[in-house]
């Protein structure tokens, strides 16, 4: 019974063991579902299965025709123009970090757009380039491909370059499809949930890496420098090596062209951001600033005065597609699931700010499917590998982006640029494309302060932040991933294989439960320990758990069994002599002279040591915690009741077991009764399959809450309710018991008490 007063609860019930609870309240019969069943559901096919599944495929057919065209065409049409532009200009400065001819960014700007449209969920993002998927695709193109160097070439016209640049196309496209249809499988095999092992801090510490390693990269263009390619760990160090020993070779020109569009740059981003309430649109700073950089080169004739890198021959319209390099294939496939991993990743968690605002569902397998189909459609027309930029999908919901008709407008921009004016670019300086790569790190560096903030937050996530940073810049980026994902489990390990045990203690005199050394009022019944765990307990912290177990109770169980049966083995031997007598008041023994060896005891097989104790032989109980004849001394413990607290304990391992009833074993042979609470029902009979329960260790251990396990240890040892009021009643009838002579209690029958609540 359940009455409120106030803002008080009085709650009337029995005290409940898991036992006595499923007699009172019978379960209900629950199918659980088998693999066959599942098999089933998805082979069976009905008119309204194919029509969902139709339209998850095609997540179009589904908001389309709810478009309002009155009211949300103009801001998609403001939208398309604004993101198309910035994507036009992302695409050729991207197109540096993978090592190719900007023209190709141009290309790998366009085609996702267009497959995204009909395939993706989400209504905001902007797909198409992204700096660090750019950067890791860069690194496998150095390696397969390398070169003498890394800048000149791009623009030259010797047929030994245009071999090399026609080899790294390749490369890039065929692992540009290889991460497609990875990522393909991947959300056909409905295995979308694989983006969950990269946490947040992982992502973030990766992205800052990479922002560096995109600094670095781009340093050769701003300074117009030819430095050797490097796909190694290490390789960042290489480079800023080869950079350094070169400086005094630096083009001035380009040099000072970047830093003024650089600087240029992120002054005006921080005036869209600060000001982003004011502003109508943002203020399109990239665009603004190549079309002056191209006019102020082509009038000045840069390239010929000044040596200046230029992006050079833009060639109009669309290359034929390629067939993938199946070697390319076996020698990237690691570096092609990092790249599918990381791009899905990125793209989702932007997605899912965006379907959390604008409240509308995403699903993150069709994006998968949706991301993979078109990175293999871009990689098939000699594009690269693509996600979502974070500050080109901010200007498509910045400027009022609806749904994806505005990407499908960028498109239409780069499309024009590609088939129309791509040949007004060529002027255009590469440190100008560098600079602009630069100014879009700005977010991804700004999270160096996400340490400090995790450091308050959480010390395991600011080590994972810290740990994947590192990883990256010194292993790169695909060994660098890898490394972070498995440091980031062996954290998980870490935290369930040393967990923080405690010891709980009744507060405020109610059913509330904490651990008592974080407040001073509270109150531990006599001879009554509450141990919570708050972790699984499988095979790697079972022994871990074990000691803390001991810590908190204070004594080894183990070493008291063994103490007392060695101690039993002596009385026994005095009780055969006849050394010990039976008296009407009591119990003596007539001779101090008597000797026992140790060391005799102690060579004698472990095993006896460890079985129950057993008194049943003998014509008196012996009272462990009192003075024992003959000097015979075992540790004397006041505990009579432990209580594990396995709310948080989901599951427990074979190995784990065995170890967890050895333990309750250790206890219920020195009289200590042990109850578990808060465990749910298919923990309990997950261990009757695995036979976990004998005479010793029964069923009826397990108890819904602490408190009915309290209440039940308070009944059972007699005491009363007026115990938790600081007083004590008690009713009791005599027992014959004299521990004079060691302790010694004739066994007699005593009446048991009743304990009322």
């Amino acid at each position: 019974m359940l009455e409120a007063i106030g803002n008080q609860y009085i709650v009337a019930r029995p005290v409940y063991s898991t036992s006595t609870f499923g007699e009172e309240f019978k379960k209900t019969h629950r199918h659980h579902k088998t693999l066959l069943d599942h098999l089933k559901g998805c082979c069976r096919c009905s008119s309204q299965k194919a029509k969902k599944i139709a339209l998850s495929l095609f997540p179009i057919a589904s908001w389309l025709p709810a478009y309002k065209i009155k009211e949300w065409l103009l801001s998609d049409i403001v939208s398309g123009i604004s993101t198309g532009l910035v994507a036009v200009l992302q695409g050729l400065a991207f197109a540096l970090l993978v090592n190719i001819p900007p023209a190709y960014g141009l290309y790998a700007a366009f085609f996702p757009v267009i497959t995204y449209f009909f395939l993706g969920t989400s209504r905001h993002i902007s797909v198409g380039p992204f700096p660090v998927l750019s950067m890791m695709v860069g690194v496998v193109v150095t390696r397969m491909a390398p070169g003498d160097s890394t800048a000149p070439e791009l623009s030259s016209g010797s047929m030994e370059n245009d071999s090399l640049i026609q080899e790294r196309i390749m490369v890039a496209a065929s692992v540009t499809v290889l991460s497609g249809i990875i990522q393909l499988l991947l959300g056909v095999l409905q295995i979308g949930f694989v983006v969950i092992y990269l946490s947040e801090s992982l992502i973030s510490g990766f992205t800052t890496a990479a922002a560096i390693h995109v600094l670095v990269s781009q340093l050769k263009f701003m300074l117009q420098l030819t430095v050797p390619a490097h796909s190694d760990p290490f390789s960042l160090f290489k480079v800023l090596e080869s950079v350094f020993t070169q400086i005094e070779k630096t083009n001035i020109a380009d040099l000072v062209t970047s830093l003024i569009i650089l600087v240029v740059v992120f002054v005006v981003k921080e005036i869209n951001q600060r000001y982003r309430s004011k502003l109508p649109v943002p203020i399109p700073i990239e665009l603004i600033m190549t079309v002056i950089a191209t006019g102020v080169s082509y009038g000045c004739n840069f390239q010929q005065r000044f040596g200046v890198a230029v992006v050079g021959n833009m060639s109009l319209g669309f290359e034929p597609p390629i067939t993938p390099s199946v070697e390319v294939f076996q020698d990237t496939i690691g570096d092609c699931f990092g790249i599918a991993i990381v791009g899905f990743a990125v793209a989702f968690s932007v997605a899912s700010v965006y379907s959390l605002k604008y409240d509308y569902p995403i699903d993150g397998n069709q994006e998968l499917i949706a991301l993979g189909i078109s990175n293999i459609f871009t990689g098939a027309f000699k594009g690269f590998a693509g996600s979502t930029a974070l500050s080109r999908s901010g200007v498509q919901e910045s400027t009022g982006g609806k749904t994806q008709v505005a990407g499908l407008l960028s498109a239409v921009i780069v499309l024009i640029v590609i088939v129309a004016i791509g040949f007004l670019l060529q002027p255009l300086q590469k440190s100008v494309l560098a600079a602009l790569a630069l100014g879009n790190l700005k977010g991804m560096l700004m999270q160096f302060a996400e340490i400090g903030r995790l450091w308050k937050k959480d010390k395991y996530d600011c080590l994972i932040w810290v740990m994947t940073f590192i990883f990256a810049i010194v292993l790169g980026l695909g060994l660098g991933l890898a490394a972070s994902v498995a440091f980031q489990l062996l954290t998980i390990v870490f935290r369930t294989q040393f967990p923080k045990c405690s010891t709980l203690a009744n507060v405020g005199r109610s059913n509330i439960y904490k651990n008592k050394k974080n407040y001073a009022d509270v109150y531990e019944p006599e001879g009554v320990k509450i141990f919570r765990c708050p972790c699984p307990i499988y095979f790697a912290n079972i022994d871990f758990f074990k000691r803390k177990l001991i810590d908190a109770v204070g004594f080894n169980p183990l070493r008291i069994l063994r103490k007392r049966n060695k101690a039993l083995k002596k009385i026994r031997k005095l009780q055969k002599r006849g050394l010990i007598q039976v008296t009407p008041k009591g119990f003596i023994y007539t001779s101090d002279g008597f000797k026992d060896s140790d060391e005799e005891l102690d060579n004698n097989q472990i095993e006896e040591l460890d079985q129950p104790i057993n008194t049943t032989d003998l014509p008196f109980e012996i009272d462990w915690n009192a003075d024992l004849p003959l000097n015979i001394t075992v540790p004397k413990i006041s505990l009579h009741s432990l209580i594990l607290d396995f709310s948080a304990v989901s599951f427990l391992d074979v190995s784990s077991m065995r170890g967890l009833k050895t333990i309750l074993q250790e206890f219920i042979r020195i009289k200590v009764d042990v109850y578990i609470v808060g465990t749910d029902d298919d923990f309990i009979d997950k261990l009757a399959r695995c036979e976990f329960f004998d005479d010793e260790v029964t069923d009826s251990i397990f108890f819904l809450t602490i408190h009915d396990a309290v209440l039940h240890v308070l009944m059972r040892k007699d005491y009363s309710t007026s115990k938790l009021n600081s007083s004590q009643e008690k009713e009791t009838k005599p027992d014959f018991t004299i521990n004079t002579n060691g302790g010694l209690r004739n066994r007699e029958y005593q009446v048991p008490i009743e304990t009322k609540f």
